[in-house]
Formats: C-alpha cells, structure tokens, sequence
C-alpha cells in the first residue's frame, strides 16, 4: 500500500477528523440548546474523558493494525490521532480545575492527595503534556532516538486513564474493565516476544521513527 494506498488514506484521515470533532461539537450543541443534562459539568466531564480514553486507544492500536494488514501509511495519521486525545484531555482537565476547583491549585492538591482517582488523572494528563508538546517533526529531529523513549509514555499515561475510569465509576464498572481488557491486549501485543520471522519484517519495514510514535511504538503524533 504504497503510492496507492494516499488516496485512500486521505479519505479516511477526512473521517477521522469529523468523528474526532464530533464529541466536542455535540458538546457545543448540548451547551446552546441546554440538553447538557441536569449536571452539566458531569455531563462535559464524562464526555471529554471517555473520548479521551477512546482516542488514546485507537492510537495505541495503530501498530497492531500496521502490523498485522502489513499497512504502513497508517503511522501518518497517528499525530493527528493522539492530538486529538490531548485536546480531549485538556478539556476534561480544564472542567475539573474551572468547575470543581476553581482554578484553586491548592483545592487540586490537597483533592488530587486525598483521592486516587483524582492522581491518577491528573498523572495522565500529565504524562500527555510532554508527547504533545514534541509532537512536531522540529521536535522528532532534535531528540533524535530519545524521541522514540519518550513517547513510551503513552502507555504510561492511558494506563493511569484506565485507573482513574475504574476509580471514578463506583457501581457498575463493567465498561471501565472492558477498557482494561482492552488496554492490557494491547499491551501484551506490543511487549510479545518477537519470532525471528517477525524481527527479519521489521528489518525490511520502513522505520517508524519520523512518523507519530516512532520504531519504538506510539505517541501523540501520527504524521511524518
């Protein structure tokens, strides 16, 4: 899937940004026409986390998909992927520090101390900050193979996502176990012990380092 596969990569990267879009338009919907619910701050926190969560994952999941339909091209839409769940991310945070907190760095604190779902969150929007701010080719170039390190904090991060949903929903937590089904599937895809067959592909395969997570795996930046 070389030359050809551009045409339709372009299609389907038009589409993912639309369903990218999506949750925040419906968000900006909801917030014009008052169907944000009894407890509109809930409602935008639970949105922007979920679809954190979910774009985090489908970023994560672009190396198995490289992998196994042997589709290379689809490393050049994992920046605009994992940006996607930064701006998520950042959104959600910003609910919790305006609505929750008041923009009170003490009240963070002293919250995110007493209460492990709070950490955990805040320790995955963390751990994000730095995968997007590196996310630029500029930023690919000048850490060179540190690049590749750091951006291994993608699973970091979406793992304290996963605790944080788990710590956060207090009855039903059949969704929230799904995700960490889900989340250590990938994970055991990503560390499984290579077969000498897998390691002579990868040697033939073009590297992954100037696109979004490089030959060491994924980050918040899916383009070359």
């Amino acid at each position: 899937m070389a030359s050809g596969s551009r045409s339709p990569l372009t299609a389907i990267r038009s589409l993912l940004f639309l369903a990218g879009l999506g949750p925040a338009l419906w968000l900006g919907w909801a917030a014009l026409t008052s169907h944000l619910g009894p407890d509109p701050v809930h409602t935008i926190q639970a949105v922007t986390g979920l679809s954190t969560l979910v774009i985090l994952f489908v970023t994560l999941a672009v190396t198995p998909v490289r992998r196994l339909w042997h589709w290379n091209a689809i490393i050049r839409l994992r920046r605009m992927i994992g940006l996607f769940a930064f701006f998520y991310a950042t959104l959600h945070m910003l609910s919790y520090v305006v609505f929750d907190q008041s923009l009170s760095l003490s009240l963070i604190i002293e919250d995110s101390a007493k209460h492990p779902r709070v950490f955990a969150g805040l320790a995955s929007f963390l751990l994000l900050v730095p995968l997007a701010l590196t996310s630029t080719d500029k930023m690919i170039r000048r850490l060179g193979r540190r690049w590749g390190r750091l951006h291994q904090l993608v699973y970091v991060a979406t793992a304290f996502g996963v605790f944080h949903y788990l710590w956060v929903v207090k009855w039903d937590i059949r969704e929230p176990v799904l995700f960490a089904l889900v989340f250590l599937a990938l994970l055991a895809f990503r560390v499984r012990p290579r077969r000498t067959g897998d390691i002579r592909r990868r040697v033939s395969e073009p590297s992954e380092t100037p696109a979004p997570v490089t030959a060491t795996e994924p980050s918040l930046r899916p383009e070359s």
